[in-house]
């Protein structure tokens, strides 16, 4: 992040603030929220794009995103073809 930064003043769960705190490690609970955060916002945006895209083509359907999770599932399990051609070549 290399934007600067700023102080504010967020209120939550004693319970939420505790178990965060206990997660954060050495880079403490701002970095930890921080990271939290983004992600969150990360999420919010993929969310907007996917509406927006159903929008225009129609829903994605329970089908089309297991065989697309297959794809992904089979592409992990295989080894790639340049780890292939760097064990042979070793």
């Amino acid at each position: 992040m290399s934007e600067p930064t700023q102080k504010y003043s967020i209120s939550m769960p004693r319970d939420v603030a505790e178990a965060a705190r206990a997660r954060s490690g050495p880079s403490g609970l701002s970095a930890y929220v921080t990271a939290a955060v983004a992600r969150q916002i990360e999420r919010d945006n993929l969310n907007e794009l996917i509406a927006a895209a159903e929008a225009e083509i129609g829903p994605i359907t329970q089908e089309e995103i297991q065989a697309k999770a297959d794809i992904l599932l089979r592409a992990r399990q295989e080894p790639s073809a340049t780890s292939e051609s760097e064990s042979q070549a070793a």
